[in-house]
């Protein structure tokens, strides 16, 4: 069931995408919010109960939800799973931008791509966001497009993919965007997870969930993001190796591997950008970090430089077959794990 209802979600999302400002996502903005306004009082302690209660509850809403749509009749199981998977997974929900970019380029239309950028980084990236607004080159458009386009499309649609396929039921997506949400959320200075309600999910800013370092000014402000950013890099370990392990078999397997291994090298296991820009700049060719992550690979005691060739808007399509290829890869893989499990009943 669980593979046909993934497929099935991922059709109706292409048809009518998921819309930032709906109601789910709204509504599970505004309980989180309302959970900090009355825990938040400023230590780790209170943090990490207000991060358990909204993730607790949010898991016990889709679990009664599974016990009662599977005591009615399965086909009614079957639509629940498809509509959580609607809701937490989705190419529409950046694929669309990514496109625009790539026809403006094709079209010698460089201002009109970094608008198009700017508007897909607003609110997301701050440092990326005013690069792009500042006249950046061709190729830093290109470099940061392809970047972005990699992790939206780990974080909107391969990360919680694996985790619907470890988990049970519809438990695995809705643990994943729930714990990224937050993430994202209560990473924004001086607001609540209610507040930029309006983005859809994914659209982290600033260093992006699970990405605040233990000593940056986002962790130092208060205990509520420095926990939210922790638990989602433990949640993200995992299906963050796995779609660097799809790119690079899907890629440059050689290269991949290689940037892979020393990027963790350099900046340690637990920064989910860093493995996935590295990963995907081997498999591609194409160098992606940014001026700051760069800085921080060639700062490490164990230095590394990325190697590959400048983003050029030929690369943009080298990209979107990298994501594609990986997909069909995990589906082809959960349609083996599911006729094995029919076979083997």
């Amino acid at each position: 069931m669980g593979f046909f209802a993934l497929v099935l979600a991922l059709l109706i999302e292409q048809a009518r995408p998921l819309r930032p400002g709906n109601r789910v996502h709204a509504a599970f903005a505004g309980f989180a919010a309302m959970i900090r306004r009355n825990f938040d009082g400023g230590e780790r302690r209170q943090g990490a109960i207000g991060w358990a209660i909204v993730v607790a509850a949010s898991l016990a809403v889709v679990a009664l939800a599974e016990r009662i749509a599977g005591a009615i009749h399965p086909l009614l199981l079957f639509a629940l799973h498809v509509f959580v998977l609607y809701c937490t997974v989705g190419f529409r929900q950046f694929s669309e931008s990514f496109t625009e970019i790539r026809v403006a380029l094709a079209a010698d239309d460089a201002e009109g791509a970094r608008r198009v950028l700017s508007g897909w980084l607003r609110g997301e990236d701050p440092a990326e966001e005013a690069a792009a607004e500042s006249g950046a080159s061709v190729g830093q458009t290109c470099r940061q497009s392809i970047a972005h386009a990699l992790l939206a499309a780990h974080r909107h649609v391969l990360g919680p993919l694996f985790c619907y396929v470890v988990l049970p039921g519809a438990l695995g997506p809705v643990l994943y965007r729930v714990t990224e949400m937050l993430a994202r959320h209560w990473q924004r200075r001086g607001e609540g997870a209610g507040e930029g309600a309006g983005e859809g999910p994914g659209e982290g800013p600033g260093e992006g969930p699970g990405e605040a370092a233990p000593g940056s000014d986002s962790a130092a402000r208060s205990p509520w993001p420095a926990f939210a950013n922790r638990a989602f890099a433990v949640v993200d370990w995992v299906p963050t190796r796995l779609t660097a392990a799809g790119f690079a078999i899907v890629g440059n397997f050689e290269d991949a591997v290689y940037c892979w291994r020393a990027a963790t090298a350099a900046v340690g296991p637990w920064d989910s950008r860093s493995v996935l820009m590295a990963v995907g700049s081997g498999a591609i060719g194409v160098r992606l970090a940014d001026p700051a992550l760069e800085a921080r690979w060639a700062a490490a005691p164990r230095a590394f430089e990325c190697p590959g060739a400048e983003a050029q808007p030929g690369s943009l399509p080298a990209a979107a077959g990298l994501v594609w290829r990986s997909l069909l890869l995990w589906l082809g893989l959960f349609a083996l794990i599911t006729v094995s499990a029919w076979m083997g009943r």
